[in-house]
């Protein structure tokens, strides 16, 4: 087995030391690394039980799909994350698809969903991680769904492109409206205006594939108005 892979496992489950040697050689024996490409399929929603997914480097997209084929994102993840979500024989009570996406060039550990369910089973510190990650990623199910029913479409934006600047240590975004409009769950005609309004009012300059942020503190005054 992958020194690596056995690395990826102890350093991403906080369970991982209160395994006995037998459950940890099953999990190590019955995980596998796997590249994706920017923009590429990992899980869609009528695929059941992809497994377990650890982000080793990169980053995911977790979203939902509306009936008119509108793109709604739940949430993103990045290296050092967990999806149990991809596995709905582990949480049997999964009653909604999610698709999840490589949101850059991603490395993943995958562990194999009966392996994994069946060790869950049997030992509680690997029961409660898995029950904790669900209840984590539904709270920010919950969260995203907060901002889309009542937060104004100008706030919700302006939130957005924060949490870019945040993760990304840049003021330049270099994201399309296109992308920004599936991140945020709207039409990409509706992020165009905002943001040409925004330009308009000195926050961001619009590029060619992207934006600058011109003014962080009119943003975050916008998001506590």
């Amino acid at each position: 087995m992958s020194i690596a892979i056995r690395e990826t496992l102890s350093n991403t489950l906080s369970f991982w030391e209160y395994l006995s040697e037998t459950e940890k050689l099953k999990l190590e024996e019955n995980s596998y690394p796997v590249n994706y490409k920017k923009g590429e399929t990992i899980h869609g929603g009528d695929q059941d039980c992809v497994g377990i997914l650890l982000v080793r480097a990169g980053g995911l997209r977790t979203y939902m799909l509306s009936e008119d084929g509108r793109e709604v994102t739940l949430y993103r993840l990045s290296a050092g994350d967990v999806c149990v979500l991809s596995s709905s024989c582990v949480l049997s009570n999964i009653t909604f698809d999610v698709h999840i996406d490589a949101d850059y060039d991603s490395e993943l550990v995958i562990i194999n969903s009966d392996v994994y369910s069946e060790i869950a089973s049997t030992n509680i510190h690997v029961e409660n991680f898995t029950n904790k990650e669900a209840v984590a990623r539904f709270s920010d199910v919950m969260w995203a769904m907060q901002q889309i029913l009542f937060m104004s479409f100008d706030k919700r934006l302006a939130s957005f492109l924060i949490d870019e600047i945040s993760r990304t240590g840049s003021v330049e975004i270099m994201l399309t409206h296109d992308a920004i409009a599936k991140y945020v769950g709207s039409a990409r005609e509706v992020v165009s205006r905002m943001l040409k309004y925004f330009a308009s009012e000195g926050i961001v300059e619009l590029q060619r594939g992207g934006l600058k942020v011109l003014d962080k503190q009119r943003l975050r005054k916008l998001v506590t108005m």
